[in-house]
Formats: C-alpha cells, structure tokens, sequence
C-alpha cells in the first residue's frame, strides 16, 4: 500500500510541532556553542523547516524568527574556521531562505555577515591558486561543498549582487582551474584529486591518494555550481569546458548494469592506473556519494548546457535507482544519505524532467516517502521516534536527523501531489542540487 503524500506533509508538521522553540532542545545539545551554529546538526538547519513551512503558507513567521534569533545569539564563527555548514555562512543561509519571501528582512546582519564571507572567500581562492601553481594537491575541503569554495560559492551565487558577484566568479575561475590536470614527480592527475583519504586526512589505505566523485566531499559539488551558475548566465572562460571534463571523467567510470548505471564513490591509484573502476560496495542511492545525487549533478549540467543525452542518461538513471527494490531496504532515513534525501532528490528532479520522466518518477516518490512515513503508521509516533533522545539517536538537524527529514517528506510530497516547484524558501540550495 502507498501513502498518499499528505501522509508525509503531517509528518513534517509533527516534526516541527516537536521543534517549535529553541527550548524544547536537551541542554547537552543547546549549551554548547558549535551547536547553535551547525547548519548541518543544529540550530540553522531546524530554522530552515520553520521557514519553509512558513514560505509554503503552513505556519507562521514566528518559530523561524525565534530559531533564526536563537541561532544569531551569541559569538558567531567567521573565517578560516566557517564555511556553509558552519558560522558566519551557516546562518546567512538560513537567512537568505527566510528572505526569499520577505525581501528587506534581516537586511543588516545579512550584509554583515555577506562582507565576512566575502572577505574568507578571496582568501581562500588566493590560497587555492597559489596551492595550484606550487604543484600541490588539495585537500577536499579547499573545494567540496560541506566545508570548501564549493559551498561557499553555492551562497554567493544565491546573493549574487554587489561585491558578491565579483567573488562568485573567482570561486567559478577557481572551479574551472580545478578541473584542469595535475602533472606531480611525472604523473598526470585530475586536479581534484587529493593526497588524503576520503576522511581528509592521510591514510594507508589510499597511499596515492584518491579521486573523490560524491556531491558532498567530491568533483560532483563543483559540477552541480558550475551547472547552476551557467542556467543563471553566469559564466566565466572555460566554464563550459570544465564540465564537459567533469562529465566526461564521470563517463570513463560509469558501470553499467542490468538495473541501471553505477559510478564508484572515489578511485585510489590502483584504479586510476589500471583504468578500472573501484568497487562502489552496497548500492548506494542518496545524496553524498550516491547514485540520485550523481544523476541530479549530471542533469544540472545537462539542462546548463543543451546535452539531450546526459539528460536522457541522468533521469532514467534516476528512474531506474528508484525502480531497484534496494532502495527500500535502506535502513537510514536521512537527508545526507537515506530515504528521505532519495525522495528529495527526485522530487527536484521531477519539477525539472521532461513531462514523460516526470510522470514516471511522481509515483516512485510515493513510494519512498511510504517507507519515510509509512501508510499504516502515525505521523506522530513516527516522528517521536525520529527525535527520540537514545544514545547514537541522530537528534533534531538537517543532514542526518529529523529536520532534514521532515524538509525533505514535505518538498517531495508536494511534488508528488503535482507541484511543479520542490521548495518555496530554497533552502535546499545548500545541497547543490537546486
């Protein structure tokens, strides 16, 4: 039996009900200052659900406004220490999707924290060119999208105005440098890769390093800004160059099998120089390093740069991984990398596919969200259990718990219900994916 999507929209209104003010928060989460500033586990990331809820007409302004001042009590992280998911920038987001509906708001501390950011980002490219022409490699956080340019970028281009848009264009120049070769003691490698572990630390189990493919921590991030920036018309030189070399490395180590394509989470050396493809272990499906994310990555692209092919490639790849019953055995239900990011993620694809793929992926959405928000099951106790507070529990925020969750139930039911738009506040720009 599935859900009709309505199912879903209650479970994220449970889950907000849950969350309505900063002090329904256990203090051994709400006392500690990284936590008020956590785009991915805390405060920020709890606002967004009030402010989409609040964009989509389901609630008022005021729990987001109570979140969002919570949230900018207190000293905030700026600099090299900040970025999307954390500080300075981690709060601009949310505010940014509280003034997608109401232009003006919070005017003076956005432009505060716009000039912060602004200032961290120049530095950082300058850090990154000059890392490019000493010959070294990067880390995956000078680029990726939790914690690098990337992400940052993502931002910039979403305030694309003023000095802002200059920088936006710098991580873009940054972006299309990144994905020009590396040639390092005799061996030529993407320039993305990295001497580390996919950890971002060294380990003996990648001694040559890796070439990371996910959209959180690898070369998909760049690929999804670079595609979003082009729909926007805004390009620099070599930005279409740059992800036709992005798309054609994913291409050389696509896998395809009888239920649909497979890329490998990253390659180590072994593979590089064996021009084979790494083993992607367990069918991953979601955000960070899976399938649904690659393929929201690569139709981005597709739809910045006319390619009817790719496009054609990305949604039946997204159509077939939610077709293949081992998405339903997925235990995790999160935005980063369970069920409920799957939904998400076709559910912002659908609002962008061609009429035939979206008629086939609207039902697939029903389907997932029947195993986010069963149909036999309460709203209520289901969202209780989200936020029960057991020892591993993943707690209240947006990546990994019952915030991104509810985000997600509520963006995809929408879309399956026949809305052509997956968010009203776009809060989910922060996963490049729209």
């Amino acid at each position: 039996m599935t859900s009709h999507p309505r199912a879903a929209a209650v479970l994220a209104e449970k889950v907000a009900d849950h969350l309505a003010e900063p002090a329904s928060i256990p203090g051994s989460l709400s006392g500690q200052r990284w936590w008020r500033q956590s785009l991915a586990h805390g405060a920020p990331g709890i606002a967004l659900l009030h402010i989409e809820r609040a964009a989509a007409g389901f609630s008022s302004w005021e729990r987001a406004h109570d979140w969002l001042a919570y949230a900018a009590r207190g000293v905030l992280t700026t600099g090299p220490d900040s970025h999307l998911y954390y500080g300075g920038p981690a709060l601009a987001h949310a505010l940014a999707s509280a003034t997608s509906r109401h232009p003006g708001a919070y005017q003076r501390v956005l432009d505060r924290l716009d000039r912060s950011i602004v200032t961290d980002t120049r530095r950082r490219v300058a850090a990154a060119h000059a890392r490019i022409d000493e010959g070294r490699f990067p880390a995956l956080a000078e680029f990726d999208v939790i914690r690098g340019l990337t992400g940052l970028g993502a931002y910039l281009l979403r305030r694309d105005a003023g000095a802002g848009s200059e920088t936006t264009r710098a991580v873009l120049n940054y972006l299309v440098r990144l994905t020009e070769d590396l040639v390092i003691d005799g061996q030529t490698l993407p320039g993305w890769w990295t001497d580390l572990g996919p950890t971002g630390r060294a380990s003996d189990r990648f001694p040559g390093g890796h070439g990371n493919n996910g959209i959180a921590h690898g070369i998909a991030g760049p690929l999804a800004l670079l595609a979003l920036a082009a729909r926007r018309g805004v390009t620099v030189p070599g930005h279409h160059e740059a992800i036709r070399r992005i798309c054609a490395w994913l291409d050389r180590w696509r896998t395809d099998t009888s239920t649909g394509v497979l890329w490998p989470y990253w390659l180590d050396r072994s593979h590089r120089d064996t021009a084979q493809p790494g083993s992607v272990g367990p069918r991953h499906l979601g955000w960070c390093y899976g399938t649904a994310g690659l393929a929201r990555a690569q139709h981005l692209a597709a739809l910045a740069t006319g390619d009817a092919a790719r496009r054609d490639m990305a949604e039946n790849a997204l159509v077939d991984a939610l077709s293949d019953p081992v998405h339903s055995t997925t235990t995790d239900v999160s935005l980063c990398h369970g069920r409920a990011g799957l939904a998400h993620l076709a559910a912002v694809t659908a609002a962008e596919a061609r009429p035939p793929t979206a008629n086939r992926l609207r039902p697939l959405i029903r389907k997932v969200l029947d195993t986010v928000q069963p149909a036999d099951a309460d709203p209520e106790q289901t969202a209780s259990q989200l936020l029960a507070q057991d020892e591993g529990s993943p707690g209240p925020g947006l990546l990994e718990g019952a915030a991104g969750v509810a985000l997600a139930a509520l963006s995809a039911s929408t879309v399956a219900a026949g809305a052509d738009t997956a968010s009203c506040s776009g809060w989910d720009s922060c996963l490049l994916i729209a």
